[in-house]
């Protein structure tokens, strides 16, 4: 045999050894793509659109992992393989097993660093780990965090050997027994609430850098004033500094020149663009292309592709008083369903790129403008894809701890949410770091801090606190109360038909949850012996004539004051039969063709 021959022997050896060692645990339901899943292909896409860099290396696939009581120092030994960045109690990481507050859960990867890096810093990203988290590298401590739905950096370089590097991670998630956000997650999963979500799900990866690097970009477009700035944060911030911004237009086969401006002192990058650039929207999703240049000396010492997009969302009221949101100063009735945002496979995590992509894309082709991410955070290719698809996007603080009581029709006259001093700080340093993840996202129109009273506490300063510290950006306070006369936005809840029963005539009204129309779909159900509906059906026919006479009902109740509308949901969720497909993704449950005219009637009424 010889030498080639050897060497593919040996890697189809190795790729066999792996595939023995991996298999989708359980009988769950599964969607299509979980076929693809496996533990060379597990989301192999660059996790960053935002900021993206030409070196790096993916480290999801197999690790080690244990679960132990919580409080143990060090793994004598593993329990098994997980496939990473898949959740451990979803099936698509291998094992789905419950952790527990009780219980801590260990990784351990061995990973070596290409000989092209040396002499750069190294970085460790982790896009998600949920709860609590501990990094060692090589038996030593690089790193923690504290939060679900964010990402996080650790510079690794100093615990860094030439060959045979070890990661180890351990986490822990008391769940919804906790103190820190955990929106639909729940230790007894049940009716509106789901499975838990523990450790790593999103992709963990590394990147080499220069002792000057650019940290993060925070990207702001000014229509009025035909101006996009970029703030860019940099790493050991020098007096020979400077940061160059250069823009493009997207070509078939070139990028083609803009504009471009420069800055020093960390001053933002102020760019001019021209008084007709292309505006950002649902039927015109246009993105400019950016480089970010960091000089040093004059040398270029960092280089990163990035991308924005102008638009505006602001409020104006119309000819007959009502308040109506806008988009690049024209009134918008933004319509889309509310998205949970889970998988029957992967739970968190989207089997594959392609599956992330595909329910936005649906709802674009159902006819919507708008989805409401509801208490849950994305990865950041989920908002890449809103962003390339036209999609604009209502973001929600993933709920926890308890609320006071639920005050519907009326401002809030009652006692506030007791939370513990460490619930707030929690809930604070979380909001702003997912505010500061997504603040170049250009399909963000609407930060929604609450949702109806769960876990809702000092309401005012939390929103004009979140006014603040993104004024690009309206606030919807408490999406279905309860509700306080502050931010841009009146939200109301009704379910199952939609109702108009509180008014604000100062702030845009809008009716944040309504519709929730059942059916259940033999052989595409979660749990087969259970499912419910607000309201339910066993044909597509009955399910889309109810859904088109409850949109026939919200256009006349725009002319009365609403200017956005939620329907629930997206799909299926565990045993919520309430979706417009099943929790597979494979079964559309109304007439798609009769959804997509009505929705895109009630969009244009308001035109």
């Amino acid at each position: 045999m010889n030498r080639n021959c050897f060497l593919f022997f040996c890697m189809c050896l190795i790729q066999n050894m792996m595939f023995a060692q991996y298999a989708p645990a359980g009988d769950s339901l599964k969607t299509r793509w979980a076929s693809e899943v496996s533990p060379e292909s597990a989301l192999p896409e660059y996790p960053r659109p935002m900021m993206e860099r030409s070196e790096w290396l993916n480290l999801n696939g197999l690790w080690d992992f244990a679960i132990r009581p919580r409080g143990e120092r060090q793994i004598a030994e593993f329990d098994g393989k997980i496939l990473v960045p898949f959740c451990i109690e979803s099936s698509l990481s291998g094992v789905q097993k419950y952790v527990g507050k009780d219980n801590e859960l260990w990784y351990q990867r061995d990973f070596e660093v290409p000989s092209s890096w040396n002499g750069r810093r190294i970085l460790l990203h982790f896009g998600a780990v949920d709860w609590k988290s501990d990094i060692w590298v090589n038996d030593v401590k690089v790193g923690s965090h504290t939060g679900g739905y964010t990402p996080f950096t650790i510079d690794v370089t100093q615990a860094l050997k030439k060959k045979n590097n070890t990661l180890t991670v351990r986490v822990w998630d008391p769940t919804d027994e906790g103190e820190q956000p955990t929106g639909k997650q729940h230790v007894k999963p049940h009716g509106i609430w789901y499975t838990p979500v523990t450790g790593i799900w999103q992709t963990v990866w590394m990147e080499p850098v220069n002792n000057n690097y650019i940290k993060d970009l925070k990207t702001v477009p000014d229509i009025d004033n035909h101006v996009v700035k970029v703030n860019a944060e940099i790493t050991s911030l020098c007096d020979d500094d400077m940061v160059e911004v250069i823009v493009y237009e997207k070509s078939t086969s070139r990028d083609v020149f803009v504009a471009s401006a420069k800055s020093i002192n960390g001053e933002a990058v102020e760019v001019e663009m021209p008084e007709d650039a292309r505006l950002w929207s649902p039927d015109d999703p246009y993105l400019y292309s950016m480089k970010v240049k960091l000089y040093k000396g004059g040398k270029i010492v960092d280089e990163v592709e990035s991308y924005f997009a102008m638009r505006k969302f602001s409020t104006a009221k119309d000819e007959n008083g009502i308040v109506r949101l806008q988009l690049n100063n024209e009134s918008i009735f933004m319509f889309g369903p509310l998205d949970q945002g889970w998988w029957c496979d992967g739970l968190y995590t989207a089997p594959t790129d392609e599956a992330l992509a595909f329910d936005i894309q649906k709802t674009k082709d159902f006819g919507f403008n708008m989805i409401r991410k509801h208490v849950k955070v994305e990865p950041a290719r989920w908002y890449y894809h809103c962003d390339r698809l036209g999609m604009i996007v209502w973001q929600d603080m993933p709920s926890g701890g308890r609320g006071p009581g639920w005050v519907t029709t009326r401002y809030f006259d009652g006692p506030l949410s007791k939370r513990t001093p460490e619930s707030e700080a929690t809930y604070k340093k979380e909001w702003k770091e997912i505010i500061d993840y997504l603040y170049s996202a250009p399909c963000i129109g609407v930060w929604v801090p609450f949702n109806e009273s769960w876990g809702q506490f000092n309401t005012p300063e939390i929103v004009n606190w979140t006014k603040m510290y993104d004024p690009s950006r309206l606030v919807n306070p408490a999406s279905g109360g309860n509700h306080y006369p502050v931010g841009d936005i009146l939200d109301l809840h009704n379910y199952p038909e939609p109702k108009l029963y509180f008014y604000d005539a100062c702030r845009a009204t809008v009716l944040g949850e309504y519709g929730g129309i059942g059916r259940k779909v033999e052989g595409h159900t979660w749990v087969p012996s259970q499912g419910w509906g607000y309201v339910e059906y066993d044909t597509e026919e009955k399910v889309t004539d109810t859904y088109v006479e409850y949109a026939e009902m919200l256009m006349k109740l725009m002319e009365r004051g609403f200017s956005a509308a939620v329907y629930t949901q997206t799909t299926d969720c565990e045993v919520e039969l309430n979706g417009l497909m099943t929790y597979d993704r494979e079964i559309i449950k109304l007439n798609e063709q009769r959804i997509r005219e009505i929705n895109q009637k009630v969009i244009r009424s308001l035109r």
